[in-house]
């Protein structure tokens, strides 16, 4: 699982070079105390041990959705849930599941990749009796 919480801190991290959003570079939002870090990246990235580990589906069609709440400048728990939406205005509810490692939280969710599109994902996440909204969008492609 130590394998797993440093896969995860690092497509967090490592992303933002790799699909950088425009208006925030840095694939995070600050509401006061509370930081949220997201990336969205397909599944094929992952390796099969870690896929296997977390339950997620390794596929070139299949993209996945990583949040992660500090508080304070650590790690918090959530209430998590949102939408991705598609350039057509299709909107799909995204399902996430918390992953616990060692102290480390994160909120992960799994979408489809139909084509190389920029996917809009609109986010609610609730943390200490607040309810905070992000909303970013994100190009994508189909994996190999």
């Amino acid at each position: 699982m130590r394998r797993l919480a440093l896969l995860l801190i690092s497509l967090c991290l490592a992303w933002p070079v790799l699909a950088a959003d425009a208006v925030r570079p840095e694939r995070k939002q600050d509401f006061g105390d509370v930081t949220v870090h997201y990336s969205a990246f397909t599944s094929s990235m992952l390796q099969p041990d870690i896929a296997a580990a977390t339950g997620l589906v390794r596929s070139k069609n299949q993209g996945v959705l990583n949040i992660a709440v500090l508080k304070a400048g650590k790690p918090g728990t959530a209430v998590v849930s949102g939408t991705v939406k598609d350039l057509t205005g299709r909107s799909s509810p995204l399902s996430f599941r918390q992953i616990t490692d060692q102290g480390a939280v994160y909120y992960i969710a799994q979408f489809k990749i139909a084509q190389a599109e920029t996917l809009t994902f609109d986010l609610n996440i609730e943390t200490g009796g607040l309810s905070h909204t992000l909303s970013f969008n994100q190009e994508v492609f189909p994996g190999e």
